[in-house]
């Protein structure tokens, strides 16, 4: 048994509601077991008796569309991957900035999203590669009108990127 978990984008957000029991029943019934989840914002952790987390991705996510009638985009990582990716966090951590780590399903779109990166005000944001991930340090209150938050946010990244807050990321952990 390995220890993971899902990050499940765009849930309790723009109309899509899940209550988390409701979600930790559907990891259950698809035999995962030890399900918790992490605030209301689609965060589970889980065991599972496979490596293969495209595996547990596609079961997963059909499983969302057929209980919810969504189309659920998931990510699934190791935990010990996301600890991690919290422990490579490139900048320093302030009051008064947010830390996120935006998980990039596609190398491409990773390469993508890292070039748009070149140019941005280090004073409102930066933005550092990682693996498999973008890191960003970006004012309080500028996250959805800076120009890389802008640049996320575009329909053709829905399906393959979600971004969480370092606190949330750590607390996957426990």
């Amino acid at each position: 048994m390995a220890r993971y978990v899902a990050l499940l984008r765009g849930i309790n957000v723009g109309g899509i509601t899940i209550a988390m029991a409701d979600l930790k029943e559907v990891f259950a019934g698809l035999d995962f077991g030890n399900v918790r989840t992490v605030l209301a914002s689609g965060n589970v952790v889980f065991d599972a008796d496979t490596a293969d987390t495209a595996d547990a991705k596609a079961r997963i996510e059909a499983a969302l569309r057929h209980r919810f009638g969504y189309e659920a985009f998931v990510f699934v990582h190791a935990q010990p991957a996301v600890a991690a990716i919290v422990d490579a966090y490139p900048f320093e951590e302030r009051d008064g900035r947010h830390a996120y780590a935006m998980f990039v399903a596609d190398p491409a779109v990773l390469d993508e999203l890292a070039a748009t990166a070149n140019g941005l005000d280090p004073a409102v944001e930066r933005v550092a590669r990682g693996n498999g991930v973008l890191y960003w340090d970006v004012e309080r209150g500028q996250t959805v009108k800076s120009a890389f938050g802008r640049n996320t946010g575009k329909p053709r990244y829905k399906a393959v990127t979600t971004t969480r807050n370092l606190r949330t990321l750590r607390k996957l952990q426990v």
